[in-house]
């Protein structure tokens, strides 16, 4: 019995010494392991938090507790306290808790899978831009094609109108020397259309001719007898292309050309016998009397006075073509 008392004194010593110093080893071994571990998850937590905000990312949760936290602290301080006991294997059984937060290899795996769909998108607008701009290239040439084939249709169409202009032109002046008075190189031709004295001017130029501008007092009894045979037994008024309106008094041809005669309308003359009368002739006042509102000369066709008369009121009109 002293025997074995002796022998359990100087074995178990030595037992707990060795099971004491393979526990320091062990917990040292952990202590450099869970360091290294810790320096990975910090370095995977770094480049994850570099990787979102580059992509502009909402923060991922990562690790738990990635940095040295207080419940890291509890945890060590636990198994500091727990050196001196026994360690038991102690089975975890599955908790109904919520499902674990996911860790950063999740989350990059979940970064680069959206990153993936992406490209994907980003591949597929750029073929459907690529698309648009063939389009879009395609409607250039077709509107260009168009622009063009309009330019040359107006091209035609001012063409067609020019020659159409000529041609009346032409005409009105082959009209005006057939039907109407040829007076050296110059022909009269009445026209019996109520105008005033700018469309009667318009019209006139628009068939070759300009209204009606007498140079002398030849042409003027040649006109005079023209309009009386053509509107006898009646008294028209007819226009004349001569007017003040650029200054009061100064009677200019259509033009430019400054009027050299005039055959302004008299009032009759008192009859033999008669006493002198002062007031003017009710029916026939001497003209021009109607200052700045009559500012255009009509020819009387029975006797070719001149009167002056408002610009808007409308009469005959007769042109003149060169021949």
């Amino acid at each position: 019995m002293q025997a074995a008392w002796l022998l359990g004194a100087l074995v178990v010593p030595q037992l707990l010494g060795f099971s004491h110093g393979a526990r320091g080893a062990d917990r040292e071994w952990e202590g450099v392991w869970g360091g290294a571990q810790e320096e990975e998850r910090e370095r995977e937590a770094l480049m994850l938090k570099h990787l979102q905000e580059a992509l502009g990312l909402p923060a991922g949760r990562g690790d738990e507790n990635p940095e040295g936290t207080p419940e890291d602290e509890e945890t060590w301080g636990t198994q500091e306290d727990g050196q001196g006991e026994e360690e038991e294997e102690t089975t975890q059984t599955p908790s109904s808790g919520p499902s674990p937060s996911p860790t950063p290899e999740d989350t990059v795996t979940y970064i680069l899978g959206r990153l993936a769909g992406l490209d994907a998108g980003l591949h597929q607008l750029h073929v459907r831009l690529h698309a648009l701009d063939t389009r879009v290239v395609e409607l250039n040439r077709g509107l260009r094609q168009l622009r063009e084939a309009a330019s040359d249709t107006r091209d035609a169409v001012q063409a067609l109108q020019e020659a159409q202009s000529r041609a009346e032109r032409e005409h009105g002046r082959l009209e005006g020397c057939l039907k109407g008075l040829r007076l050296g190189h110059k022909c009269f031709l009445l026209s019996r259309d109520f105008e005033a004295q700018a469309a009667a001017q318009a019209r006139c130029v628009a068939r070759g001719g300009s209204l009606a501008q007498p140079a002398d007092r030849q042409q003027m009894e040649a006109l005079t007898r023209y309009l009386r045979a053509a509107l006898a037994p009646y008294n028209w008024p007819v226009w004349l292309g001569v007017h003040d309106r650029r200054s009061e008094g100064l009677y200019l041809f259509e033009n430019g050309q400054r009027v050299s005669f005039f055959a302004w309308h008299r009032a009759p003359r008192p009859e033999p016998g008669a006493g002198p009368s002062s007031a003017p002739h009710p029916l026939s006042p001497n003209q021009p009397n109607g200052g700045t509102l009559e500012n255009c000369v009509a020819q009387a066709s029975d006797d070719g006075s001149w009167w002056d008369h408002d610009c808007e009121r409308r009469l005959y009109y007769v042109c003149e073509y060169p021949f």
